[in-house]
């Protein structure tokens, strides 16, 4: 029995000192493997240090403590690490390694002169949890060359050979300086970080509780500060391959659509300054961000950016800039784009608006209320239609031209940029008076470009404006008791390329109050080349333009009687009076006319009945007899407007 325990004894002994031999021999190996890594960084020119490195057996937990990094090259980065633990470690194939957690106590990056803007950042996590990882048991070395994009192409593919199931910080602390430059300095914090299911470059969701910042900046020579704090960020369906493929130049004839972003939003954010400016947004959401690589090419963009902030750009180098920027926005999709309530408090007032949106090419302002010195502005909606900010790089890129003012032609390239504008609800003051314009609706829309030119238009205003009695030209309608003025116009213009034809219908005004005016144009043998900003080309292809059939209508609401009221004042005779002599002047100078055109008595005696009773609707239709020129046409009717109207048949009525 004696001889057993002792046996047993000597075994327990033997274990021991085997199981802490072992435990010795893991941990040195784990050193070795540790230390070669850092050799790694050394040998590259960088500097690399650590503190103790303990390894247990049982729990296959490794711990480095004190790590301080300064790899080779620019930019000039600084690492510390406080420590890493990592829990679970395993070795799933010769390449990869795993853990069941991973976590990293003060980490710290500190970038000195980032960029062309010399931009110096430094970005704190206190704590960083990482659970369910796997990824590379080596790391790549870094790329040999000082190009930021060969660097951010080198941490994406990095980031997509790592897995996790979550990874968490209380806080990300990240600071930066650009000097003197607009970008100033400041500190951005965010609280409550959480990232789930990171894995081959994408994430499910990312989030941060909470995000504060402070910006100091020099708005128009004076020091200001900027503080505010955004809430509830979340990001959903990240793909960090999107960007990479972007970043990669063997990407470059790609076509197709990378998506980036899922969808991304925000709760509320305020920032305030020390100029008395607050202003608040309540809440951003954005979905579907995707990218074309052979198009979205930053690397394009940053090779063009100067090396010295202070030395002004080239008019040559801007357009290059505009030019590629326009390339990099034709890349660039977004589905849509929602902010909510937007607030601003000034020394002057609160202005708010209510929402501003864009999708599928379309930017809109809703729900505008501001204080202007006359009194309160309102809006319902502004609108720019088929936006494209791709056009409007290549248009101001065309603008820029030192010491030459832009020729009309280049002045008309506003035209590609959009395809429209639309504005709706607007109630604003008068100058200063207590009346209020009011706007239904204003809308402009044009298409069917030819060169820079539309050659399909619609216009729609509906409104009503005060009339002013300090205006001259406005005093008949004061003097008659008329204090507003309705007004509703439709335009429409369009012409075929395939029959030459020009069509002006419908041509509408209605003013409310007054009268309603409508007309019908056609022109024939339009040829595409009068759609030209050279006014000596559109002259000489403006010969071929024909006169087709016009179509005149005017409704009476008013305006005959504020016409007879007029003249009867300039005359000083009854109203009854005033008509009869304005018809008799009417038919007396329809006398003449006929005498040369039959057909014009018609005309004229429709004219002469229409001011004869009011509230009618006169009527009249030009039709062509042959081939008529536009341009003898007009000059025809400035010098002898019988003989040009000896070329139509004319057609006359009226009608209540």
């Amino acid at each position: 029995m004696k001889r057993i325990l002792i046996g047993l004894i000597a075994l327990a002994v033997l274990a021991a000192g085997g199981w802490f031999g072992f435990n010795l021999y893991a941990r040195h190996r784990a050193t070795a493997e540790i230390e070669a890594v850092f050799d790694r960084i050394r040998s590259q020119g960088g500097k690399a240090s650590h503190g103790k490195v303990a390894f247990d057996v049982t729990s296959r937990t490794l711990t480095i403590e004190d790590i301080a990094v300064d790899p080779a090259g620019q930019p000039q980065a600084h690492v510390k690490i406080t420590g890493i633990k990592g829990v679970g470690l395993r070795q799933t194939d010769e390449t990869r390694f795993a853990a069941d957690s991973i976590e990293i106590s003060g980490f710290e990056v500190a970038l000195d002169e980032v960029g062309p803007g010399k931009l110096k950042a430094s970005y704190k996590v206190p704590q960083l949890i990482m659970r369910d990882y796997a990824g590379p048991a080596r790391a790549q070395n870094a790329p040999a060359s000082g190009s930021l994009i060969d660097l951010y192409r080198f941490v994406l593919d990095q980031y997509a050979s790592v897995t996790a199931s979550s990874i968490t910080a209380p806080t990300l602390t990240i600071a930066f300086d650009a000097g003197k430059g607009a970008a100033g300095s400041g500190e951005i914090v965010y609280s409550g970080l959480a990232i789930q299911k990171l894995g081959k470059g994408k994430i499910d969701a990312m989030k941060a509780d909470r995000a504060t910042f402070t910006i100091n900046v020099e708005q128009a020579g004076k020091a200001d500060k900027l503080t505010g704090e955004m809430s509830d960020l979340i990001i959903n369906d990240f793909d960090s391959t999107a960007i990479a493929a972007a970043l990669d130049p063997q990407k470059a004839n790609d076509d197709s659509y990378h998506r980036v972003y899922g969808h991304m939003s925000s709760g509320t954010y305020v920032a305030t300054s020390t100029q008395g400016v607050r202003m608040q947004v309540d809440g951003i959401a954005i979905a579907d961000i995707a990218v074309q690589p052979s198009k979205f090419r930053p690397a394009e963009i940053l090779a063009l950016l100067p090396t010295d902030g202070s030395v002004q750009p080239t008019p040559a180098q801007s357009r290059e800039m505009m030019e590629k920027l326009a390339g990099l926005y034709d890349g660039l999709r977004v589905g849509k784009i929602e902010i909510g309530t937007v607030s601003m408090t000034t020394p002057q007032g609160t202005p708010r608006l209510r929402a501003i949106r864009y999708q599928e090419g379309e930017f809109a302002l809703e729900g505008l209320d501001a204080p202007t010195p006359q009194g309160q502005v309102k809006m319902e909606r502004f609108a720019l239609k088929s936006l494209s900010l791709a056009n409007l790089f290549r248009w101001a890129a065309s603008l820029t031209t030192p010491g030459q003012a832009p020729s009309p032609d280049q002045m008309l390239g506003l035209f590609r940029v959009l395809e429209g504008a639309e504005i709706k609800g607007v109630v604003s003051p008068y100058k200063n008076t207590r009346q209020l314009v009011t706007i239904d609706t204003i809308s402009l829309n044009w298409g069917q470009l030819v060169g820079s030119i539309p050659s399909k238009v619609s216009l729609v205003v509906k409104m009503v404006a005060p009339t002013d009695p300090t205006n001259p030209a406005q005093l008949p309608l004061t003097m008659a008791g008329i204090d507003k003025l309705a007004i509703n116009l439709d335009l429409g213009a369009a012409w075929t390329e395939s029959s030459g034809a020009l069509a002006l219908a419908p041509a509408t005004i209605d003013l409310g109050n007054l009268a309603k005016a409508q007309a019908r144009l056609a022109l024939a043998n339009v040829p595409r080349g009068v759609f030209t900003a050279d006014p000596v080309q559109a002259m000489s292809q403006a010969g071929q333009i024909e006169a087709g059939a016009i179509e005149l209508s005017l409704r009476d609401s008013g305006v005959v009687d504020l016409l007879v009221a007029q003249f009867s004042r300039m005359q000083n005779v009854s109203r009854d009076a005033a008509r009869g002599a304005i018809v008799e002047m009417i038919r007396a100078q329809g006398e003449k006319i006929a005498a040369a055109n039959p057909d014009a008595k018609t005309a004229v005696d429709a004219i002469a009945g229409f001011v004869e009773t009011s509230g009618q609707t006169l009527t009249i239709k030009l039709t062509p007899l042959g081939k008529v020129p536009m341009l003898q046409l007009l000059g025809a009717l400035n010098s002898e407007p019988i003989v040009a109207l000896a070329q139509f048949r004319i057609e006359a009525s009226t009608g209540l």
